[in-house]
């Protein structure tokens, strides 16, 4: 019985390890390897110390954290900012990639924590199942996503952490967690910035799985965001928009549509203004669309649409930096305008902006914390001086709408002010003091934006 078989036969997924093409030919690692520089996913940063750990079992894991006197844990390195960083010991989730479970009665999977959601979701799509949303790309592994927050797209849409079930992490001192959804301390401990200790398994839930046809539309006015910003973004179970800000028009508008059987899935030529494009294209104009996932109404897999990127292509524009913001959605329009102010500074450094929305959740640290969101995300060039002298001035255009930074991407606004941002930062704080009383898992970054242990 070959793979797919099996995995379509069975109930249950016992230790199936996620491998692929895409890391075949990768070279073997060690359990410890001295690097001469490790960087992240876009090359802008340099982690401060090349010393990087492979355990491949809990039980290795578990060992390292009680051996090792400080340390940060490394998932896909696709954050843009210092969150990651350690200036003694990384340890890497890559060989921690195994499926532990697919529970089809209960319809959830349990994996270990760096799965990248690229890897799981065919297995699930071939099972039946499908997480109810994805991020823009599909590289990213499962447990970095949540402890950041980490998001799709669409009003009725959670971010990657609200379908989180479960939890297992070693904490500072050596020892192995579980939690479940409802349990005390539960909502904290999901999006945790990796300042608990090492998530090694993450329990998921699912939904039937579901095919989704998208349409992109080109050129839409600005004033009907203002006339009908909330119609435009429910018109799709998901719905991007992408500005370079430097016409009264939006660029391009992304509308993905969920597939209901025997119904047909109908996209207007025309979408406020904007008219279908006759051809794929990429959110970055001018840029080969052949990494993104299949436009024209076609439909296809969620894993497939979902995502703007195909899992074996580079996404998004590679060599950048990012930023991103959240704020109340019923302020959405007048955020949108206040960025928009600022066009001429921004629009020679970016490649492109999106805007995009996300459902409110429960989880403590989530830049959608008991708001419904707006999101407004920047992929900008790699010009890194330029970049972080503009973050200063687009924050404070956002500062009267209450922005929470996306905790992995570039930010430069008051620690205090952040921190201000989440109701149970102090609550965070004392669960940190309670699973790492030493900061074994603390870096600057954390000290910075968490501030001191209550």
């Amino acid at each position: 019985m070959d793979k797919r078989t099996f995995l379509k036969n069975s109930s249950l997924v016992i230790g199936a390890a996620i491998t692929g093409t895409w890391n075949s030919c990768s070279p073997k690692k060690s359990d410890t390897q001295m690097q001469e520089v490790i960087k992240n996913w876009a090359g802008n940063l340099e982690f401060s110390t090349n010393q990087i750990h492979f355990p491949d079992s809990l039980e290795k894991a578990q060992r390292l954290v009680q051996k090792l006197p400080k340390l940060r844990v490394l998932g896909s390195k696709h954050s843009f900012n210092t969150i990651a960083d350690s200036t003694v010991n990384l340890v890497s989730t890559e060989k921690l990639n195994r499926v532990i479970q697919l529970d089809k009665d209960n319809a959830q999977v349990t994996v270990e924590a760096g799965v990248k959601y690229g890897e799981l979701c065919e297995m699930l799509h071939e099972n039946g199942f499908a997480l109810h949303n994805l991020a823009s790309l599909p590289h990213i592994s499962v447990a970095g996503s949540i402890a950041t927050a980490t998001h799709g797209s669409g009003l009725e849409n959670g971010n990657l952490a609200s379908s989180v079930s479960g939890l297992e992490f070693i904490n500072g001192k050596g020892e192995l967690i579980e939690l479940k959804k409802g349990e005390a301390d539960f909502d904290g401990a999901v999006v945790a910035l990796g300042a608990l200790g090492m998530v090694t398994k993450v329990t998921l839930d699912l939904v039937p799985t579901f095919e989704v046809a998208q349409v992109v539309y080109r050129q839409m006015p600005v004033q009907a965001l203002e006339e009908n910003f909330l119609k435009i973004m429910s018109e799709g179970y998901s719905v991007s928009l992408f500005t370079d800000w430097t016409t009264d028009t939006i660029n391009e508008v992304w509308v993905k549509k969920k597939v209901e059987p025997g119904k047909d899935t109908h996209f207007e030529e025309e979408f406020f203004g904007a008219k279908q494009a006759e051809s794929n294209i990429h959110p970055v104009e001018g840029m080969d669309a052949q990494s993104c996932t299949e436009q024209m109404g076609v439909p296809g897999p969620w894993f497939d649409r979902l995502p703007h990127f195909k899992m074996q292509f580079q996404p998004s524009a590679g060599e950048e930096l990012q930023s991103e913001y959240f704020v109340s959605i019923e302020y959405a329009f007048d955020a949108f305008k206040a960025v928009e102010e600022l066009a001429s500074r921004i629009s020679p450094h970016l490649f492109v902006s999106e805007i995009r929305t996300a459902k409110a959740d429960d989880l403590w640290l989530s830049t959608c914390y008991g708001r419904d969101s707006l999101i407004i995300h920047t992929t900008w060039k790699q010009e890194i001086p330029e970049v972080m002298e503009l973050l200063p001035e687009l924050e404070a255009k956002l500062a009267p709408f209450a922005p929470r930074p996306h905790w992995g991407k570039l930010f430069t606004l008051d620690p205090e002010f952040v921190q201000q941002q989440y109701e149970r930062m102090t609550d965070f704080r004392k669960l940190m003091h309670t699973h790492d009383p030493e900061g074994k898992f603390r870096n600057a970054f954390i000290d910075k934006n968490l501030g001191p242990l209550t």
